[in-house]
């Protein structure tokens, strides 16, 4: 069994000859450290050498013990709740992880390495911060005094390939009506707005939706960290939020880059997430023409979600709730909302139409409702509600009016 002491050993030779070798390749460094192993009387299985020549190697070249963990495709969340107690997810189900980090100075030098390498900062000053990886994963990291019992990091995995609409149904996450109605009304830029819980789906199913834009359109991405990954539309600008320096100067806000945004003559704008004030210039955006916008946010349900909205805008201006649901209801087409069922499924629960405002109410059209048939959990179906799509306007616009048929 490989023990610290081993480890240690092996990884203090080989830094050795880095410090007198300089510059080396990752080829060559591989080559040296298999070299040691060789030369070395550790006491240990081959298979076990192998595991502790990659363990050296990705501890110089890679995240340390996180490295194999991102390697394996079918990992799709790291949980590090401090340096020696590591979780993750495979295939919706959460596990202890058993390698841990040396101490933690070492997990914390791994955290300022990723956050370096998208010039984010985060230090007792700023202890939480966003980041994410060169593959698009996202990273949060949190550190003392906010976290008590050490520095911790959740990473946060997608596929190398979105998951496409198709895929989707496969999972059974949505129906093929749904998802039919949903790719016309993207292609119409009806306005979409994506609400969920943590790990429900959201960034995936924007994802799927944004391959139903046409090619020839300007997109104009932006996000706190960039994750979304649209690849069926060549131009496309992605616009990433900027913490402030040291001195506190230099921040970049979403609400900063919509305001920009406006100005790149954008087709459509898509906001990875809406978590505060941004929500009053994303909806004064979409209000003035910009229509076909996707956006995501953390809500229970469609109701819940626009009374999240509403909360959203008026912490940025002091405006009447009446108001404020004036622009909501004339700014949002569609509500789509995801959620993450008892037996770790994600789907598509509600499909929701904004109709309009009445006597101080945002007027909603259920379209589709998740109906549980089975005292199973998960076990039901995403069901057309029987109400017709009220809001043809964009259709008819786009030439689109025949393809819906109710």
């Amino acid at each position: 069994m490989i023990t610290a002491q081993h480890y240690r050993q092996l990884r203090l030779s080989v830094m050795e000859y880095l410090n007198l070798s300089g510059a080396v390749s990752d080829e060559a460094l591989r080559q040296h450290i298999e070299h040691e192993m060789l030369e070395s009387t550790l006491p240990l299985p081959t298979e076990e050498k192998r595991k502790l020549v990659d363990k050296v190697y990705h501890s110089i070249r890679g995240l340390d013990v996180l490295q194999p963990l991102l390697d394996d495709p079918d990992v799709t969340e790291i949980m590090v709740n401090r340096h020696d107690e590591i979780y993750i997810e495979k295939h919706g189900r959460i596990y202890p992880y058993a390698d841990t980090f040396e101490n933690a100075e070492r997990l914390e030098d791994i955290i300022q390495a990723i956050v370096g390498q998208v010039n984010r900062i985060v230090n007792e000053s700023t202890p939480v911060v966003d980041a994410r990886l060169e593959d698009g994963s996202r990273v949060n990291v949190v550190l003392p005094p906010i976290a008590l019992d050490g520095p911790a990091m959740t990473i946060r995995r997608f596929p190398e390939n979105p998951i496409t609409i198709n895929e989707l149904i496969a999972f059974g996450s949505l129906t093929k009506e749904a998802a039919s109605l949903l790719e016309i009304l993207v292609q119409a830029k009806y306005n979409i707005f994506i609400s969920g819980s943590t790990g429900s789906g959201k960034t995936t199913l924007l994802n799927a939706l944004s391959n139903f834009i046409p090619k020839d359109e300007r997109i104009i991405t932006i996000e706190d960290s960039a994750e979304l990954q649209i690849r069926s539309v060549p131009n496309l600008v992605r616009l990433e939020t900027r913490n402030a320096n040291t001195e506190g100067r230099g921040e970049i806000t979403i609400r900063d880059l919509i305001r920009s945004s406006l100005r790149m003559r954008p087709n459509r704008i898509i906001v990875g997430e809406v978590r505060g004030g941004e929500a009053l210039d994303m909806l004064q955006a979409l209000n003035t023409g910009h229509d076909g916008a996707l956006s995501t946010g953390h809500a229970n349900s469609t109701v819940d979600m626009l009374s999240r909205l509403e909360t959203m805008v008026l912490s940025a201006a002091s405006l009447p709730v009446e108001v404020v649901r004036a622009q909501i209801s004339s700014a949002i087409d569609l509500l789509v909302h995801l959620s993450r069922m008892r037996d770790r499924s994600r789907k598509v629960t509600e499909v929701t139409e904004i109709v309009g405002f009445q006597h101080g109410q945002i007027k909603l059209n259920p379209l589709f409702q998740f109906i549980q048939t089975e005292s199973e959990p998960g076990l039901g179906q995403l069901q057309r509600t029987g109400s017709g799509l009220q809001r043809r306007d964009k259709l008819e616009m786009a030439g689109l009016q025949s393809e819906v048929v109710f």
